[in-house]
Order: structure tokens, then C-alpha cells, then sequence
């Protein structure tokens, strides 16, 4: 595990008033606080909780899977990340994406993790629950099966004494086979033994179904990443060509379905909610798949306004599996009035939403390019691909596919 230090240093010079004020108005960059190259296979997502990261792990092509598991690293001096535990590593597996979240329950009190698990080929594939209370000495608590796939992506949501894990397993909905989707919802109040309560499918309760063969382009229904708000009571289903779908899950056995954005635009990925819940941002995995800000205040009626793009100064590096996607973004956070968006070849880039209408570009972080090694992003060739980006109160975490953990400075 190879771990880089870096140190901001503050020279004091004498300078006149104008110059001092002039430097007080240089726009705010992120700074590299601290860098973790963990080894043996890719990273994925990265989630903080007090002052903890965890850094999840994806497979390369092929077989290549190595079930690096979750990587918990102790940031108390952030300048100095410390690996402390590994947890999730079932063989023949990736766990790309973890949730952490505080849990108070009638069974359980402390911080409960879930990762998602996928099978490299046939295995097993579901998530896995642990206690986290103590990072360092993480227990296994649950591990459960999902059918019909693995999760791929994954939430936590704990209200009103419960908690419920939203499963996300990216399997296309066809007619033929309507019990078969990807959305199911887990009550993981007593997370040892958690319970399937309910789920939901465009195809099954919409009847809008993956078409058995369409002429070009991609055509897939499936729900690719899930979000809920704060108090649990809507779902933000990232659902591929259907845009995002919006439930009610405020009974988690009976999902109601409330609206959605724009269908055709491309690939909805991910989803993520700010300004009080009002706003939500929405990425797009395919080339230029620029996000977009939608007004979700009334979610039978999503308002778009506006998409969000970078600078025309601004190039990708690399590609990424093959495809032109290191100009597509990946993930998305906020925090205040800032959007932060993981933008593979991009890096991380962040921009000032103050008006949502109008999307501000403020700077952005893009670590160097690094030779890829696994045969998946730019095989035998150098490239960036920043996969996720978490925001803390004193700094931000960012994580890149080939090289691993960044912590950076919060430029707002």
C-alpha cells in the first residue's frame, strides 16, 4: 500500500494592500491533502463516516477478481490516512459500492455498513450487513442472497426506528418474466436476520417493458442506483432509459409510484438529492453524458432546470471500458449550495448551484493519469478514472479507479 503525503505551506511576505486584496480574489482550487494507493485490483466508490473512509472495490476484466473487499482507512489526520480494517471480501466477488450510516433501532444501535456483492462469474451475489461501530474491528452480521443478480448499487436509509437497505441489481424487465426486476427493499432493523418487505418494476407495475428487440441505441428498463431522502419516505430509482422514477416508500411493502424525468435521455446512473430535497441532480453513463438539475418539489411533475457542463477549455484523458466515457459523469454529492460530480477522465469537478438554473463551474481536481493494469479501463495505457466523491465537513474524499483514495481540501 503505497501512501503519499503532501503538505500545504504558507510563506508570510511583505506585499502591498493591493496585492494582498488581489490575492484574496484567486478562485478556490482543491488542495491534495493526502493520497492511498491500497494495491491488488481497482477501487470503487468511497463513502465517509466520523472520521473514516471506505473504500470499495471493483474487478478488473475477465476473472480478474481479487475481492479486495472494503478498505477502511482512520482519517483523524487526514494528512496521514491509516488502514485499520478490510471487511467484505467474499471469493469470486466485487463490492463496489458501501453505505454507512448511523442506526438506531429496538435491535440494534451503532453504525451499520452494507456493501453490494457481484458474482465475477457464477457465485454468489447479494449484499453483506456489518457493524461498524468500531471500524477497526468490523463484524459480519447478515449475508444475504438477491435474485435475480447481484446488487450493484446500494442504499441505507434508517427513520421512525426502522432501517431498510434498497437493493439496485441493474437487470433488464421483460414481459416474459415480470417477478424477475431489480428493485427490492430490505428491512434491516434486526440486521441479522433481515426481511425482503417489499419492491417495485416499471415493467411489472407500469407495464413499461424492456422491448424483446428494438432497432438501435440502448433500450433497457432496470434500475441501475437508488437514493431515498432523509426520512425515508421517497425512492429516486436511477432507472437507465427511463430517466428517474420517483416512489412513495413511505410503506416500504407497497411502493407507489409518483412520477419521473424525461425518458430518452440516455443511461440514467445515478442520483443524488440537495437544497433541502428540492433539487435533485441526475448523471448519465454514456459519452458526454452531461448531468442534469431537475426542481423535484413536485414529483409528479420533475421541472428541468438546467444541464450542467464543463468548460470547453477542459479535455478528458484515457478512455474508459473501451467506450468514449471519460467525459461522462459517474456520481454526483452536494453539500450547500456546491454540486461535487466524479467525472472519470475528468476527475472530480465542482460547481456553485446557488442558482440552480444556472450552474456555475468552479474548479476541479483530476489526479494523473495511471497505467491501467487490469485489462478494464485503458488497457496498457495510463488514464484517469475517478469512480466516486464524498463530501466531509473538513474535506473531501475522492476515489480513482486505478489509483485509489484522495483526500482533498474543500475549496467552498
Amino acid at each position: 500500500m503505497a501512501v503519499r503525503l503532501f503538505l500545504v505551506v504558507s510563506l508570510a511576505v511583505c506585499v502591498p494592500a493591493a496585492a494582498t486584496q488581489a490575492s484574496t480574489a484567486k478562485p478556490p482550487r482543491f488542495h491534495v491533502i493526502a493520497h492511498v494507493d491500497p494495491g491488488g485490483g481497482y477501487s470503487a466508490d468511497v463513502v465517509g463516516e466520523r472520521h473514516y473512509a471506505y473504500l470499495s472495490s471493483r474487478a478488473g476484466a475477465g476473472d480478474d477478481c481479487p475481492a479486495q473487499g472494503v478498505r477502511v482507512f482512520d482519517l483523524a489526520d487526514p494528512s496521514r490516512p491509516r488502514k485499520i480494517a478490510t471487511f467484505g471480501r467474499v471469493a469470486g466477488t466485487w463490492s463496489e459500492k458501501t453505505i454507512v450510516r448511523r442506526v438506531h433501532t429496538s435491535d440494534f444501535d451503532g453504525v451499520l455498513a452494507v456493501t453490494s456483492l457481484q458474482a465475477c462469474s457464477k457465485g454468489f451475489g447479494g449484499f453483506a450487513l456489518f457493524d461498524v461501530t468500531r471500524p477497526g474491528h468490523p463484524r459480519r452480521l447478515a449475508l444475504v442472497r438477491t435474485e435475480p443478480r447481484g446488487s450493484h448499487e446500494i442504499w441505507l436509509a434508517a427513520a421512525r426506528g426502522h432501517a431498510w437497505v434498497y437493493t439496485a441489481e441493474a437487470a433488464a424487465e421483460f414481459a416474459l418474466a415480470k417477478e424477475s426486476f431489480g428493485f427490492h427493499i430490505y428491512d434491516v432493523s434486526r440486521p441479522r436476520t433481515p426481511t425482503e418487505v417489499g419492491g417495485w418494476s416499471a415493467c411489472r407495475d407500469l407495464d413499461d417493458c424492456t422491448p424483446l428487440s428494438a432497432p438501435g441505441g440502448d433500450h433497457r428498463h432496470l434500475v441501475h442506483s437508488v437514493i431515498t431522502n432523509a426520512a425515508a419516505t421517497r425512492a429516486y430509482l436511477s432507472y437507465w432509459r427511463l430517466g428517474t422514477l420517483i416512489l412513495d416508500v413511505s410503506d416500504p411493502s407497497k411502493p407507489r409510484y409518483l412520477g419521473r424525468t424525461e425518458t430518452g435521455q440516455g443511461s440514467a446512473h445515478s442520483a443524488w438529492l440537495m437544497r433541502g430535497e428540492k433539487i435533485l441532480l441526475e448523471t448519465h453513463e454514456l459519452a458526454h453524458g452531461r448531468p442534469v438539475v431537475w426542481n423535484v418539489t413536485d414529483p409528479a411533475h420533475p421541472g428541468r432546470l438546467a444541464t450542467v457542463r464543463l468548460p470547453a477549455r477542459l479535455h478528458p484523458g484515457g478512455a474508459y471500458t473501451g467506450l468514449a466515457l471519460a467525459d461522462s459523469v459517474h456520481d454526483a454529492k452536494a453539500a450547500g449550495r456546491y454540486a461535487y460530480f466524479s467525472w472519470y477522465g475528468q476527475g472530480v469537478a465542482l460547481f456553485d448551484l446557488k442558482n440552480p438554473g444556472k450552474p456555475r463551474f468552479v474548479t476541479r481536481f483530476r489526479p494523473p493519469p495511471e497505467r491501467d493494469r487490469h485489462g478494464l479501463l485503458c488497457s496498457g495505457e495510463s488514464c484517469t478514472a475517478v469512480w466516486g466523491v464524498f463530501v466531509m465537513p473538513r474535506y473531501v474524499l475522492a476515489s480513482d479507479l486505478n489509483s485509489g483514495l484522495w483526500v482533498l481540501s474543500r475549496p467552498a
